[in-house]
C-alpha cells in the first residue's frame, strides 16, 4: 500500500466505515418496501399495479446495495490483510481519486474498461 500515504489510507477507511452504515440503515430502512403486495387489499387496480412496481423496484435497490455491501466488506477485510488499494486483477495500486468517489472498487481504471468492453 506504500503509493497510498497515511492521510490518504485515514480518509477512504473512514468513508468504506461511513458505507457500511449509510448501506446498512438503507437495507433496514427498504426492508418493509420488499414486502408482497397483499392482493386482497380493497384498492384499485392501478394502484395494485403501482404498488408492484414500487416493490419490483425497491427489490432491485436492495439487490444493489446488498452488492455493495459485500465490496465494502471485502474491501475492509482487504485493508485487515493490507492489501486495499491493489486491483484484484492486474495487482497494480488503484488510483487515490478513483478510490475518493468509490472506496470500495475492486479494480483500475484500465481492468474496469476492460471488463466492460469484453463482458
Amino acid at each position: 500500500m506504500s503509493y497510498l500515504n497515511e492521510e490518504q489510507l485515514k480518509t477512504l477507511h473512514q468513508k468504506l466505515l461511513e458505507a457500511k452504515e449509510n448501506i446498512a440503515a438503507l437495507l433496514d430502512q427498504t426492508a418493509a418496501d420488499t414486502k408482497p403486495v397483499d392482493l386482497n387489499l380493497p384498492i384499485g387496480r392501478l394502484t395494485r399495479i403501482d404498488a408492484i412496481q414500487m416493490q419490483g423496484m425497491a427489490q432491485m435497490n436492495r439487490h444493489q446495495l446488498t452488492i455493495r455491501e459485500k465490496q465494502v466488506e471485502a474491501s475492509l477485510q482487504a485493508f485487515e490483510r493490507g492489501t486495499y488499494g491493489r486491483c484484484r486483477h492486474c495487482g497494480e495500486g488503484i488510483a487515490f481519486e478513483r478510490l475518493d468517489v468509490l472506496p470500495e472498487s475492486p479494480f483500475c481504471v484500465y481492468c474496469q474498461e476492460s471488463f466492460e468492453q469484453n463482458p
